[in-house]
């Protein structure tokens, strides 16, 4: 697999990772089932505002759903909404379905739902469709501060 800007800032800081590859999938549920992972081991990554020039960003698992409520108060704003599809590649320098926490143009406040403590590794985004990263949440907060909190609406299935 050819490595992406996220394995290289990873290994930079010479972090252990393991890339996973996978076929152009159309969520992150689609992403789990095709590289056999638990769905609540693998992170969505999302981009919110909170108004002008407030941005933030929130990993949640595979098949769970973004309570905005949630978000703001972890934020400690009023409200949160996504950003447009159209201003995640500027803002970011990602394109959906492939944004990472890691590597972004500027660094946003990062949140992580609490459920990722459970596991002893999670994956997420490597920057690019196609590519995943697998690290523990503590290599994770080595590379990119996250901090962990209620996000979700309700748990995916078990």
């Amino acid at each position: 697999m050819e490595k992406t800007n996220v394995m290289r800032l990873i290994e930079q800081k010479k972090i252990p990772y393991r890339a996973h590859s996978y076929t152009a999938s159309v969520s992150a549920a689609d992403v789990a089932r095709e590289l056999g992972q638990d769905p609540r081991r693998v992170f969505k990554t999302l981009v919110a505002t909170a108004g002008k020039n407030k941005y933030y960003v929130f990993m949640i698992p595979a098949e769970c759903e973004l309570n905005l409520k949630k978000a703001a108060a972890a934020a400690g704003e009023k409200y949160i909404e996504m950003i447009p599809a159209k201003e995640l590649l500027p803002l970011t320098g990602y394109i959906h379905g492939g944004c990472s926490p890691i590597g972004m143009k500027k660094s946003f406040p990062t949140f992580i739902d609490e459920s990722a403590e459970q596991f002893e590794t999670i994956l997420f985004s490597a920057g690019r469709i196609g590519a995943q990263v697998e690290m523990p949440l503590d290599s994770l907060n080595r590379m990119h501060p996250v901090r962990t909190t209620s996000l979700v609406t309700t748990q995916p299935r078990q």
